[in-house]
This record gives structure tokens, sequence and C-alpha cells, in this order.
């Protein structure tokens, strides 16, 4: 978990859970990648059905 969250958010796991702002930004980097790819996935659908 350790490398994956460091790879995935450039930030440790240790920091990740000691440090309240950190921990804030990669859940809000992690919420927006999240509205992103079901954009996609709408995008995709809305394609695939007309």
């Amino acid at each position: 978990m350790e490398k994956a969250m460091h790879g995935a958010h450039g930030i440790s796991y240790e920091v990740y859970s000691m440090n309240h702002d950190a921990r804030m930004e990669v859940e809000r980097k992690r919420e927006k990648d999240y509205i992103k790819s079901q954009r996609m996935v709408a995008d995709l659908d809305r394609k695939v059905h007309s």
C-alpha cells in the first residue's frame, strides 16, 4: 500500500495518516479523478448508444 499511495499521490501513507491537510488534498484529488472518470464513462455510453 505504501508504494501505491506514494506513486499515486506523491506522499507516504505515514504522512497521509498523520497530516490532515495532506489527507484532505489526496481526498480532493481522488474525488476530482472519480468525477472525471464518471464523465468519461457517460460520454462513452452516449457515443455507444447514439
